[in-house]
């Protein structure tokens, strides 16, 4: 891992411009639970020692080792008593230092620690679990044949992407609130739990998904990671495993607008919850490698505009439909906001599931056995019983099964939805720049 960790920085820093002269490497942890800072301290040591030795054969010294734990700091280069004792040296209050004031006066956000960050992401603990679980069985029970034939699944892709639309407006129109945990609660609270599960189980269709990444920049970015957020905290008790994609797309989100610390850690719990999630697996090899998201940036908004190319064509072909849907939609407005909101939390859809790939400088980054993982599959795929499937497992696409564990209840396979003909623009994008889906 030292090796790894060593070239990997190596490497990001010459593609952001310049191979370093020197290293300095530090090491953070929070203590584990009866730990210390110091026992933290001694833990890590052999991998500083490590990560010292790796850096000194590519030719670049490590002048500085720290450990960052429990509010104070060690050296592993240092063992001097006055300036490194043994009880390591305090940090610094947040906010106190000359360059706290400076960022503060630039308009920099102060993050918390990795923890409180991953608390953002974690499943929710409250009463709310026990009712989303209820929503989630439910949904799963009238969804599950939708998105298992060919018709109807296109047609509830449109409809998750609608209320998902409608709920990042209904976000964007709140007032701002101030600290992270309350502002949690109150998307918690904007969000009804029939809601979250149409999303959750339809964002499992990589179709669906990738059209859900195109909400990324500009004013759309923010209230759409909040989303995202709030949905990776629904995916609660044996729904763990579908936090996949509203964790990936949390991740990209806050890649594309540059919070890279969040992007790798969503990304991470991505990976913890579906190891085998492969477009979380290249945006984290991507983000991890310090490329540039505007490539993938690129690719996206080519789809959307494509698409708009592809409806303006169809509306101008109907003419009096086009004009009456804009009619009814000016009708809409005039009446206002408030019962669009009011009638957007009665609605819970759902949508097929599949894994997928962003490809472009994402891809190049991946491993080269990721390429191999590419498979599609067509055919007939049966529905699985409401008493047997539908809560533990992710709906897939067909074409392939994969047998569950042996010893864990009855034998059945997961089964993945048919995925026939799915075609994707590439005009808008640069060579080996395009979007494509992987199973």
């Amino acid at each position: 891992m030292a090796r790894q960790l060593a070239q990997g920085l190596v490497t990001g820093s010459e593609r952001r411009g310049a191979r370093p002269a020197q290293i300095v490497a530090y090491l953070c942890q929070d203590p584990a639970k009866g730990e210390t800072g110091g026992q933290v301290r001694q833990r890590l040591q052999p991998l500083a020692q490590r990560l010292r030795v790796e850096c000194g054969r590519l030719d670049i010294p490590v002048i500085e080792a720290l450990c960052i734990s429990d509010g104070r700091f060690w050296s592993y280069c240092c063992s001097g008593a006055d300036c490194c004792p043994v009880e390591g040296a305090p940090m610094g209050l947040p906010g106190t230092s000359v360059l706290a004031a400076a960022a503060t006066y630039a308009g920099i956000q102060v993050r918390g620690t990795l923890r409180e960050l991953r608390a953002r992401l974690l499943p929710l603990e409250t009463s709310v679990a026990v009712e989303q679980e209820v929503a989630l069985d439910t949904a799963g029970m009238s969804l599950v044949p939708k998105m298992l034939h060919d018709v109807s699944r296109a047609a509830v892709a449109e409809e998750t992407i609608a209320l998902a639309a409608r709920i990042i407006r209904r976000f964007s129109g709140t007032p701002t609130v101030t600290g992270t945990l309350p502002a949690d609660r109150r998307d918690d609270e904007l969000l009804a739990p029939e809601e979250a599960a149409a999303l959750i189980l339809g964002l499992q269709d990589r179709v669906t998904r990738d059209r859900a990444a195109e909400w990324m920049e500009g004013d759309e970015a923010a209230p759409a990671l909040r989303l995202w957020r709030a949905l990776a905290r629904r995916c609660v008790g044996p729904y763990g495993e579908h936090a996949a994609a509203p964790l990936t797309l949390a991740g990209w989100v806050a890649w594309s607008t540059g919070d890279e610390l969040e992007a790798r850690e969503a990304l991470a719990m991505a990976l913890g919850a579906d190891p085998s999630y492969l477009f979380a697996r290249l945006l984290h090899q991507a983000c991890n490698q310090g490329l540039d998201p505007e490539s993938v940036r690129r690719c996206l908004r080519a789809e959307r505009e494509g698409r708009g190319d592809e409806e303006a064509g169809e509306g101008a072909d109907h003419p009096a439909e086009a004009e009456a849907e804009a009619e009814a939609e000016a009708g809409a407005r005039a009446r206002g906001g408030a019962g669009a909101t009011a009638h957007a939390g009665a609605e819970s859809h759902d949508s097929g599931a599949d894994d997928t790939n962003v490809r472009g400088e994402a891809e190049r980054a991946a491993a080269s056995d990721a390429h191999g993982a590419t498979g599609r599959g067509s055919g007939s795929a049966s529905v699985p019983s409401a008493a047997v499937g539908r809560r533990r497992r992710r709906v897939r696409s067909a074409g392939s099964t994969r047998p569950t564990t042996p010893g864990r209840g009855e034998s059945r396979s997961r089964t993945r939805t048919s995925d026939k003909a799915s075609t994707r623009r590439r005009s808008g994008c640069a060579d080996g720049d395009e979007i494509d889906g992987l199973t």
